[in-house]
């Protein structure tokens, strides 16, 4: 079998590297975040990066046991009380594009919208605008914008006021902002939601789209630990009882 390559980390007998850094000088002078940074991008961060990484991290990090990421979770610890690791990747197996995971796609849009705006010499909003025609023709949900619980989701203006502070508020801050109004007018009022927010940041810091549902993944793991360690803590075993209609056929007979 051939050694698998790798460019991230090598380890000997007495060390161990990562991107070319000992661990033990990362542990000393690097951040978690920042170490987040350096495996992703290959390159320590400044301090501005790694602050905005880690107000992410702790934007995203819970959200209450009603979401679906800790609900599913709470429910295997509450059939499973020895399985930490299954109930945690439980939740982590609930982010998808409906759930936390559409940072990433909304990435892809913020790169085609500012492609678009540079290519055909556009207006942010005015390129904002035809994705937004777009997605109308075609039936399709905007990523990024709406929240079920928010009316204005508490995070953003805190991580866009970090970002402009620390120079780090580009393109892909200015086209979700774009993109936020000229939804609202086309469509109905849809506030910019935790991944529209994390994609707009992570773009403008360079990262691949890919990284949008990466780094909530790696925030929300915290929250997910927390939730089960109190499931486990305050609440009985198989206490989670889901309400169930049935509205099937009714008893009958096999012929």
């Amino acid at each position: 079998m051939d050694a698998w390559r790798t460019s991230i980390t090598n380890v000997d007998d007495k060390n161990i590297w990562i991107r070319g850094y000992e661990v033990g000088s990362l542990m000393r002078k690097q951040t978690f975040a920042g170490a987040i940074f350096l495996l992703h991008q290959g390159r320590l961060p400044s301090e501005a990066e790694s602050r905005m990484l880690d107000a992410i991290l702790i934007g995203v990090c819970d959200h209450g046991p009603g979401s679906p990421s800790a609900a599913t979770a709470r429910l295997a610890c509450s059939g499973n009380r020895k399985g930490l690791s299954s109930a945690i990747a439980a939740g982590v197996l609930a982010i998808g594009d409906e759930h936390a995971g559409a940072g990433e796609a909304c990435m892809a849009i913020i790169s085609e919208g500012v492609k678009r705006a540079k290519s055909e010499s556009l207006s942010m909003e005015a390129a904002a605008e035809r994705i937004v025609d777009e997605a109308q023709a075609r039936k399709k949900r905007l990523p990024g914008l709406g929240h079920r619980q928010h009316s204005s989701d508490p995070r953003k203006e805190v991580l866009f006021g970090l970002a402009r502070e620390s120079k780090l508020a580009r393109e892909g801050v200015e086209f979700m902002l774009a993109l936020e109004s000229v939804a609202g007018r086309k469509i109905k009022p849809l506030p910019m939601n935790i991944d529209g927010v994390l994609a707009a940041i992570l773009y403008d810091m360079g990262f691949a789209p890919e990284f949008g549902k990466f780094l909530f993944i790696i925030g929300r793991v915290g929250g997910l630990t927390a939730e089960v360690s109190e499931e486990l803590s305050r609440e009985k075993p198989m206490r989670i009882h889901v309400p169930v209609a049935y509205d099937g056929e009714p008893p009958r007979e096999i012929p």
